[in-house]
């Protein structure tokens, strides 16, 4: 071979070893990008055909929250408890958890083991599934995921319901309170001056600015930050689901909420907080603290500091 036809192979290999090169590094973008646009915690979420997959699996228990609709149809196999049924009717407050005693017994009831992955659903958005996510992780359950857009999606996607109750084993849940997971009056009344927490407003516009009253006074938390809950949610072909990682992510911390900070949710009773918890957990946020008295306690406490 001639001094040209070897320098032109010598071209000819470096083009090759660039364009190579080129394409590993698009293709290394492109993983980036994916892990980028996943959710943190995404098995938190489970959806439709994930269901299906694990109906059947034993240790594996559907928990439906539905407040009406469970006689006239449910996902099979699926037992039946809603959210005021694991509130304690003898706190002064409204909605707060049952204590530990009472929360095991409510759970072992609907057959929740210590061993179980536990999928929780409602009727799309999450709201109702969320208190008792919240409530299952406050009390140290390791394995709870909630069904995203519940049974909604279930009933959109064709599958077959069931009207019978199923026969239920009285589980052997055992509740040991995390106490990192929760915050209460005298940790918020704290929070307000500390640049290090966000103290998270997931009311409505009404409730936040004082003008919808839900207790002897209205208005928020000094400092609070405000997102309402829903915001966290969008509608696709009629089914309600969670917004996008990069959508709920803009969401945030847009308003701040970011991951070097703990964020306390809270709302009327820590429903609609529960709800942000979820989301928040969702996104990889790993410290969040509910203040579980929420307005109910806070809005009908006279001395505590409140703005409008």
């Amino acid at each position: 071979m001639n001094k040209l036809g070897v320098l032109l192979s010598i071209i000819l290999s470096i083009s090759l070893i660039a364009c190579s090169q080129q394409e590993t590094s698009k293709e290394g973008d492109s993983n980036n990008n994916k892990e980028e646009t996943t959710y943190p915690n995404a098995e938190l979420l489970v959806d439709t055909e994930w269901v299906v997959e694990n109906l059947n699996d034993e240790n594996v228990h559907f928990v439906d929250m539905r407040a009406e609709g469970y006689e006239g149809g449910h996902i099979p196999g699926a037992a039946n408890i809603t959210w005021p049924e694991i509130a304690d009717p003898d706190n002064e407050f409204d909605g707060v958890l049952l204590p530990p005693e009472g929360f095991a017994t409510k759970m072992q009831e609907i057959g929740i083991n210590v061993n179980d992955t536990i999928v929780i659903y409602d009727d799309g958005s999450s709201l109702s599934a969320a208190r008792l996510f919240y409530a299952l992780e406050y009390y140290g359950h390791q394995d709870v995921k909630i069904y995203n857009g519940g049974f909604t999606a279930w009933l959109h996607s064709g599958n077959d319901v069931s009207t019978e109750t199923p026969e239920i084993v009285v589980g052997d849940f055992e509740p040991t309170a995390n106490e990192d997971l929760a915050c209460d009056i005298g940790g918020i009344k704290e929070a307000i001056e500390d640049e290090n927490i966000v103290i998270l407003d997931t009311r409505s516009e009404g409730e936040y600015n004082g003008e919808d009253v839900r207790a002897e006074r209205g208005g928020h938390v000094p400092n609070a930050v405000h997102i309402e809950w829903s915001e966290a949610i969008t509608e696709v072909d009629g089914v309600p689901t969670f917004k996008s990682f990069e959508d709920l992510t803009e969401l945030y911390e847009s308003k701040g909420v970011t991951k070097d900070k703990t964020v306390i949710p809270y709302c009327q009773t820590n429903v609609r907080g529960a709800h942000t918890y979820f989301t928040l957990r969702l996104l990889g946020y790993d410290s969040i603290m509910p203040y579980e008295g929420s307005w109910a306690e806070y809005g009908n406490t006279p001395e505590a500091k409140i703005e409008k």
